[in-house]
């Protein structure tokens, strides 16, 4: 029902323009979006929607520039927010934002970066940290949950459940209106939504309907599998669409249950973390 552009980083393709116009022309009604770090959008946001790329979604863990340097390692927070803005002028909409709170670094500015989200139009998501680091650092105890993050959004807003239906997305999402100080409620309209997604302590698995293909045409049926089931070599032989299907569903059937992460204790854990990040 959708395709949707990971990495890495896509926007590093130099063909990723033609790629977009390739799957269009192909697929004229698709949905294609895109995820990226937003370095270097706002020279191709226009490019891309006229290529076909119907949304985009962009990481932005802060709006300070010293936290975005040390979470990132790049010193391009204002390159990042000119694509975000970009984007949203060429029409890739909705806008979509990834944030991931760090605790102690940047877990104190939740409240102002959906503040900022939503006077923007922008969609602001908050997602769990998960296990797929490089440098295989990743930790439960350090990790800021859902619950969490609810709290941390309690002190400036109040949340109801949205009621549109969740279709299997990753993000649960909630209507966001401005706390009152003086009776602690809400007041006034719905200000937009904001989507926390909990991957680790409230995991989704059991209505999950993505699967993935890595850079080298593996099929994985999770972000957490350690298993994966070449596709390309399939295309590279000319196999039939036929085989191509029955090849993606013997890796769609293996997938497991859970992922198990929700049930791994602070001190022991028993997660094995996959090796590719």
């Amino acid at each position: 029902r959708e395709l949707r552009l990971t990495g890495g980083e896509p926007l590093v393709r130099h063909d990723l323009v033609d790629i977009i116009a390739a799957l269009r022309r192909n697929h004229p009604a698709l949905p294609i979006s895109m995820t990226s770090n937003g370095v270097g959008l706002a020279k191709k946001a226009a490019a891309l929607k006229a290529a076909g790329l119907t949304r985009i979604n962009v990481s932005l863990d802060s709006l300070h520039e010293e936290t975005f340097t040390q979470l990132t390692r790049r010193p391009f927070l204002d390159q990042v927010l000119a694509g975000v803005d970009a984007a949203w002028a060429a029409g890739l909409g909705p806008v979509k934002l990834n944030a991931v709170l760090m605790r102690g670094i940047n877990d104190a500015e939740a409240p102002s970066l959906l503040a900022w989200a939503l006077e923007r139009g922008y969609e602001l998501r908050f997602i769990e940290q998960m296990p797929l680091d490089a440098d295989h650092g990743w930790t439960r105890r350090n990790m800021i949950t859902a619950a969490e993050i609810r709290q941390l959004l309690s002190s400036d807003f109040v949340l109801s459940p949205d009621p549109r239906a969740r279709d299997g997305a990753p993000a649960e999402r909630f209507e966001v209106r401005r706390r009152m100080a003086e009776s602690g409620g809400s007041s006034g309209p719905v200000l937009g939504t904001v989507g926390i997604i909990a991957s680790v302590t409230e995991p989704f698995c059991s209505d999950c309907r993505r699967t993935r293909i890595t850079a080298e045409g593996k099929i994985m049926s999770c972000l957490f599998s350690r298993e994966e089931f070449d596709l390309l070599g399939l295309l590279r032989s000319g196999a039939s669409d036929e085989a191509l299907a029955r090849r993606w569903q013997d890796a769609m059937w293996l997938k497991p249950k859970a992922h198990g992460m929700d049930h791994v204790g602070l001190d022991a854990p028993d997660f094995v973390q996959p090796d590719r990040s």
